[in-house]
């Protein structure tokens, strides 16, 4: 008799064939299936290798179905990582990273001026004397004396973000802000605890030295400044008009528009998973699944062969015996098996569900609240709030 082990090609695609347990249970699955069906009584038209073709499937399907939760659950960890298939990544637990929170930050922090994802660049416009208005386009260049507009980053062609305008000078102002910093006061205290007689020291939270440099960049970039500009499309128009004779260069920090896909700055995880469909996960081992994920499998096996069975009795709705019509029941094995099947991917979707890393986090969550809830009803015992033993 061919078994499973010596039969060449038992299964379509051979994701299994070469685990042991699965051809032992491929044997095995070809009795069950039979007897389940009433091979005992009447024929069942049935062969092997679609049986065993009915098993592979069965698998697969749980495999699909159990990955695709898991994905579900750990997809921010993966994004961005290497992708490929059968790599075993489908068997680690694998650990929890911010990386998919910090990629979103960084948008707000390339907004803020303290980093982000692209690159900005910075030029200058030479002045003239008696000239107010400028082409950004053309006139804003880089050291090399190459208009920023033409840098090869800004491929293809598009508006260009004018990020900052250094239009005014340092002030010896900032050097205020070193000696009354909130440490500095603190500094003081202990450094000239006789300073005058009417000096008085304070410990300061450290925001407020935050605000203090806030309010001083405010002031030398509005009040202090006396110079201003306008931008109107490519257009750069300053105030006032511009009297030095001779050379004189405005520099501006530019950014060009955003790119997702952008190699300007080296990175690897944009061509690493993406989504759901990337994701390195390979079937699950057959020899490594426990006794629920196999008892599925059997049942969902037999649904797929008692649909087959039916669609091969459909083919002919009677068959003449002697002296009468023996009736088959194809259309009722068709509907009994994708029923079956139905019911077995709800069933198992709706225990996956409950078992996301989301909601477990959740039940552990409700567990605490409701064990401290118990624990309030425990009496103190002896009128003591505090006991060992």
């Amino acid at each position: 008799m061919a078994t499973f082990a010596n039969t060449i090609n038992p299964t379509p695609f051979g994701f299994f064939d070469s685990d042991t347990v699965f051809q032992t249970e491929a044997d095995a699955m070809v009795t069950f299936v039979k007897r389940r069906l009433g091979d005992d009584i009447l024929s069942v038209e049935l062969t092997k290798k679609q049986i065993w073709a009915a098993f592979e499937e069965a698998t697969l399907q749980y495999s699909r179905i159990v990955n695709e939760y898991q994905a579900k659950s750990q997809l921010n960890n993966w994004l961005g990582q290497a992708t490929g298939s059968l790599s075993g990544s489908e068997q680690i637990y694998p650990k929890e990273n911010l990386e998919y929170l910090a990629r979103f930050a960084e948008p707000y922090a390339m907004e803020a001026g303290i980093g982000g994802s692209y690159n900005s660049y910075s030029g200058s416009i030479a002045l003239e004397a008696g000239r107010q208005d400028y082409d950004l386009y053309t006139e804003l260049k880089d050291a090399s004396g190459t208009p920023l507009f033409d840098n090869p980053e800004n491929s293809p062609k598009g508006k260009m973000r004018i990020r900052e305008v250094f239009h005014f000078s340092p002030s010896a102002a900032y050097r205020f802000f070193d000696t009354t910093s909130a440490i500095n006061y603190l500094n003081n205290e202990f450094s000239f605890e006789s300073f005058t007689p009417e000096t008085i020291f304070y410990v300061l939270p450290v925001f407020e030295d935050i605000l203090r440099a806030g309010q001083l960049d405010i002031s030398q970039r509005v009040r202090r400044s006396n110079y201003s500009y306008k931008i109107m499309g490519r257009n750069f128009r300053v105030y006032p008009t511009p009297s030095t004779e001779g050379r004189t260069e405005l520099y501006l920090r530019v950014q060009f528009q955003a790119n997702p896909l952008s190699s300007s700055i080296p990175d690897s995880t944009i061509y690493g998973v993406s989504n759901m469909s990337n994701v390195p996960f390979g079937n699950l081992q057959y020899g490594k699944i426990n006794s629920i994920a196999r008892q599925w499998i059997r049942q969902y096996t037999l649904a797929i062969s008692s649909e087959v069975l039916g669609n091969i009795r459909s083919k002919f709705s009677t068959v003449p015996i002697p002296g009468n019509d023996l009736t088959l029941n194809g259309s009722d094995l068709v509907s009994r098996g994708r029923e079956d099947q139905t019911k077995l991917n709800t069933e198992l979707r709706e225990m996956l569900e409950s078992m996301t890393y989301d909601k477990i986090v959740e039940t552990e969550a409700n567990r605490a609240e409701n064990i401290m809830k118990q624990l309030r009803m425990i009496p103190v015992p002896n009128g003591k709030a505090i006991f060992t033993g």
